[in-house]
């Protein structure tokens, strides 16, 4: 958290995560399993005396600047501190088609050959185990002595109880307060950057307090202040093990909601992809896990076909576009693909975005399996280009424009 400009360090519940934990261990060392989290009262209204005063609600004690009612919290996920976002890695007209129907079903493993730089690919992620009920009774007894007020307290920076446990991956304490949270119907509360416990959960890469935060009623729609959705973020950062949880709740989704870019999640996926197969500090998860990424939204039923709102790219534009041999494969290997091979974007297609590439050692291959795709060398962009004279001068480049010219009109597919 941000240290409050002024001096008077932000209010805070006065029951920490740290004192809660504590606890949670004393109530497990004696053996004794506290009873369930009764439905709460409403919380007080704003001004109203606390249950032992008639005084107005007193305020907490003063902490140091950078509490919030748990020890420091860096909020570190793989976006790093969760409230800021990761660097732009690229943004339909398209009307937004409807999930398919089977998206909501465990996926099968994929044997698919994805050209061999992510051998073995499988989508079968293995799901967080459920918590133990011992410890969830006494989390959920642990927030039922909590004051509501000072539950749903937030701080400077808005962040509630709720958040901070998300931030940090606590599944136990964290489900026992969304419970609570959801009674009362504030399960879409936002800190400063406009994420909700939810999508706070998904920037820490929480897959299990994700799947709980769904099934209690949490907008899975719900987005951050620059318009990026659970799905978009777990596009961007990499993260299959959410996208999963998304999947495994049962809870429908929009899978082409856009950002505030124009993109869909699968196009964040695949720039991000792109990103870090080149290279050039893209942190952590690796490229294969990445690639999970858009494989899970394919078979979500994610439209690939779709353009972004700037440029007017598909998925096959950004792929090709990025020297992205690997997920180029993958993308031409899915049913239709011929019909969306030479679909064009300001007049370029695929083809004419293969042929401008410059310094990338995959240019021939990508070109070939275009062609083989069906991609015609014989459309003229809006310059009334042919593909052919954006190659490079040089032999290479004189090598592929012989391959360009030889190939006939491509005749469509029925």
């Amino acid at each position: 958290m941000r240290p409050q400009r002024g001096g008077r360090p932000p209010s805070s519940p006065p029951q920490t995560v740290k004192q809660m934990l504590k606890v949670l261990r004393q109530q497990r060392s004696r053996g004794g399993r506290p009873p369930g989290l009764a439905a709460p009262a409403p919380p007080p209204p704003v001004g109203a005396p606390g249950p032992s005063s008639a005084a107005p609600w007193p305020s907490p004690p003063p902490l140091p600047p950078t509490s919030c009612g748990a020890p420091p919290v860096p909020h570190l996920g793989p976006e790093g501190a969760y409230g800021g976002g990761p660097p732009n890695l690229g943004g339909c007209q398209a009307p937004f088609a409807p999930p398919d129907p089977t998206w909501s079903q465990p996926m099968a493993a994929s044997g698919e050959d994805t050209g061999g730089a992510v051998a073995g690919l499988t989508l079968d992620l293995e799901l967080d185990p459920e918590p133990d009920p011992g410890e969830l009774a006494a989390a959920r007894a642990a927030i039922g002595a909590m004051d509501p007020r000072e539950l749903l307290r937030q701080d400077e920076e808005g962040d509630t109880l709720l958040h901070v446990l998300c931030a940090r991956g606590l599944r136990v304490p964290a489900r026992a307060a969304a419970e609570a949270f959801a009674q009362w119907g504030q399960l879409e509360l936002r800190e400063h950057r406009g994420k909700t416990p939810l999508l706070v959960a998904a920037a820490a890469a929480a897959a299990g307090v994700v799947r709980d935060l769904l099934g209690l009623g949490a907008d899975p729609d719900s987005t951050d202040r620059d318009g990026r959705s659970i799905l978009h973020m777990a596009a961007e950062l990499g993260l299959p093990r959410v996208l999963q949880a998304v999947m495994s709740s049962g809870v429908p989704v929009n899978l082409e909601s856009r950002n505030f870019e124009g993109h869909t999640p699968l196009h964040c996926a695949v720039l991000s992809h792109n990103a870090s197969v080149r290279g050039g500090g893209i942190p952590p998860p690796a490229p294969h896990e990445r690639l999970r990424c858009v494989q899970i939204l394919l078979d979500m039923g994610a439209d690939w076909g779709s353009q972004d709102v700037r440029s007017g790219w598909s998925v096959l534009h950004l792929a090709v576009g990025g020297g992205n041999l690997t997920l180029t494969r993958l993308l031409l290997r899915r049913p239709g693909a011929h019909r969306l091979v030479n679909v064009t974007a300001h007049g370029n297609t695929p083809l004419h975005v293969a042929a401008a590439l410059r310094g990338s050692p995959h240019q021939g291959a990508l070109i070939r399996l275009l062609l083989a795709c069906g991609a015609d060398p014989q459309v003229r962009n809006l310059e009334h280009e042919l593909p052919h004279a954006l190659l490079p001068h040089g032999p290479h480049g004189e090598q592929l424009r012989l391959l360009l010219r030889s190939r006939p009109r491509t005749r469509p597919r029925k």
